[in-house]
């Protein structure tokens, strides 16, 4: 069933059809494409190009379809090419020959255009809360979980940390990833509806009706970008791979600190799995299905840009293929960030392991070096020194703070009784703390 064909004397093709057909996929949009369709009659209506009774027989015919989707009366499948053919279809049924007044001064370029704008501000938005959402659990969790660990630079023991220090670097990251995608609505909250194909209408329409039924900030300022426009779930899709990339690396991390290596944490059990052979297993699925998924978004990304690189003004039916990696973009990340939030709010951090391995890991030796230049050595040759009293460390088997002040001077005459509350874990911490706040 199609709303075209006039203009054709041959049958379209079967496997054209298939081939055409968006139902399937874009069936998602039907809210969309309801509330559009009744912002843009109640404009038609306004601007008397159709009268009071056919804009409210219409408006009463959509709100009686949405209806029956929503409560599973009506389900949206069937020999139609899109959503949009669907609807209009369904409401002729429901309104008789009125329903065919709808599609005046309006094609589906903008349709689809207007359907796409306020469902991705929509997603965006939900993403945006769960954002808000495991922003407030990393808080919590550091809050509750302040204890001393190593910190890291290539992967070997640097510093000493807190776990709190080190889960907020996490939630800054997503609280810009946040900032974008409110930057990303922002920038995007524009309605392309009366663009039509791409010169606008004859009819003497109001944009600015539309634009404050529909809730967006204005009208699209050029009728052929505005239906050729996909920047807008370019920049979105964009911010969902940076939020899967942060995520990505925090698996990493948990995946790295759950092996017996390091038994840093727990991941609970309600986010892993075991194995069908080795009974002893537990394995961090969750966090590797995060990290796993992060490729797939990255891919609905390059699929879109590649998609649209070529592509001249204005609607061309290539950019049918925004939906579907922009859906499972927008799903996929929905569902890492729950998963994140609830493997967070479940996860045992174990304070005695990473204080042993902060004990094994010279993280002091910075520290030590600074006393030596706070005495009166040029760092290089602190550097230099503290170097050598960790080789000398390693072959003892001993830490730093474990030697006597006596072994100290042999290596220089500038350590004092003080240099241990100066290198002290806490200590250094609490400098250091002072600092980055």
């Amino acid at each position: 069933m199609k709303l075209w064909g006039g203009r054709f004397i041959d049958k379209e093709s079967k496997l054209m059809e298939d081939f055409n057909s968006s139902l399937s996929f874009d069936k998602r949009l039907y809210y969309e494409d309801i509330i559009g369709s009744i912002a843009h009659v109640k404009m038609l209506s306004k601007c008397s190009i159709l009268t009071n009774d056919e804009s409210i027989t219409i408006v009463n015919g959509l709100n009686s379809i949405l209806s029956d989707i929503q409560e599973g009366k009506l389900i949206i499948e069937g020999d139609y090419e899109d959503i949009h053919s669907f609807m209009e279809i369904q409401l002729t049924k429901l309104v008789g020959d009125v329903g065919k007044k709808l599609h005046t001064a309006r094609s589906r370029n903008d349709q689809v255009a207007v359907d796409m704008r306020l469902y991705s501000k929509r997603k965006a938005g939900e993403v945006i809360d769960n954002l808000d959402d495991i922003l407030n659990t990393i808080i919590k969790l550091g809050n509750d979980n302040a204890f001393i660990m190593p910190g890291y630079t290539h992967m070997q023991r640097a510093q000493v940390v807190t776990f709190k220090q080190h889960i907020m670097a996490y939630y800054n990251m997503l609280s810009r990833d946040k900032k974008r995608l409110l930057s990303a609505s922002e920038i995007m909250d524009e309605n392309p509806l009366g663009c039509c194909a791409l010169a606008g209408t004859t009819y003497d329409t109001d944009r600015g009706f539309t634009t404050t039924e529909l809730g967006f900030k204005k009208p699209v300022d050029n009728f052929m970008d505005g239906v050729s426009d996909r920047d807008y779930l370019l920049e979105l899709l964009s911010g969902f791979s940076i939020i899967m990339m942060h995520l990505s690396r925090l698996s990493e991390e948990f995946i790295l600190w759950s092996t017996k290596e390091f038994d840093f944490i727990e991941i609970s059990d309600q986010f892993s799995t075991g194995s069908s052979i080795m009974p002893q297993k537990r394995n961090p699925d969750a966090a590797e299905l995060i990290r796993g998924k992060t490729g797939r978004v990255y891919g609905d990304l390059m699929g879109l840009l590649t998609t649209m690189k070529g592509i001249p003004l204005a609607y061309n039916k290539d950019m049918q293929e925004d939906k579907e990696p922009f859906f499972d973009a927008v799903d996929t990340v929905l569902s890492c960030i729950k998963v994140m939030n609830e493997m967070l709010r479940s996860l045992k951090v174990k304070k005695d392991n990473m204080r042993a391995a902060v004990k094994r890991g010279f993280l002091n030796a910075t520290e030590a070096a600074d006393y030596l230049v706070k005495n009166g050595m040029a760092f290089r040759d602190a550097h230099a020194v503290i170097g050598t009293i960790v080789i000398h460390c390693e072959k003892k088997h001993t830490a730093i703070e474990d030697l006597t002040l006596v072994e100290l001077k042999g290596f220089s005459e500038l350590f004092n009784e003080d240099v241990y509350e100066f290198i002290d874990y806490e200590n250094t911490l609490s400098r250091g703390i002072k600092k980055e706040m």
